[in-house]
């Protein structure tokens, strides 16, 4: 299988950290895609022309984040990411929702604030994706004892949210009010996976 793949993107983050920690890493080839580049061939494979995008061994080709950890789950001999059923899938997926939405947020915010030039910028669309962002961390820190050491994709959501709001939104302080959180971050930071994959430009 091939996977393609910016080392930036918390959604490609997110399916390369449930690929290690599975042990389907080694199963799968890492294809570095800028999907940014004029020339890029991307949109052969996903017409949305986003990454991660993962080709399959029979030229499958499976998109977005969501889809992709959700068809790999089915691949590895360890415990579901992503539980079958009940009260334990509803809070996973639902804990992935916030933090794809919270992701969602985020980079709509990068890319206001990082593109667009300061003249063109819209001040109201700026505060309410951090008004996302914010409620969302206040919503984890209330829900802090309720968060794994990765048992579930929603764990790993949460993590890539937290890594990408270090990364791209440097001066939002969220461990200030969220102490809860951020022991809980703290140690996920240490695990392999979460190394293997920090996002570098």
């Amino acid at each position: 299988m091939k996977l393609r793949y910016s080392p930036t993107s918390p959604y490609v983050r997110k399916v390369r950290i449930m690929l290690i920690e599975t042990g389907l890493d080694k199963r799968v080839e890492l294809v570095p895609t800028f999907p940014w580049a004029a020339d890029t061939d991307l949109g052969n494979d996903n017409p949305i022309g986003k990454v991660p995008t993962l080709i399959d061994d029979d030229g499958n080709q499976v998109f977005d984040s969501r889809v992709i950890v959700d068809y790999l789950d089915a691949m590895h001999g360890g415990a579901r990411l992503i539980p079958a059923e009940g009260k334990a899938r509803l809070a996973a997926m639902t804990r992935q929702s916030l933090g794809d939405g919270m992701l969602d947020a985020a980079i709509l915010w990068r890319v206001e604030t990082g593109m667009r030039p300061e003249e063109l910028r819209w001040t109201w669309w700026l505060d309410r994706q951090l008004t996302v962002v914010r409620r969302g961390l206040d919503r984890l820190e209330a829900q802090a004892a309720e968060l794994t050491d990765f048992a579930t994709i929603g764990d790993i959501a949460i993590a890539c949210v937290l890594g990408y709001i270090d990364f791209r939104l440097g001066n939002e302080n969220w461990r200030a009010n969220r102490p809860k959180l951020a022991v809980w971050y703290e140690r996920q930071q240490k695990r392999p996976s979460m190394i293997e994959t920090a996002p570098k430009d």
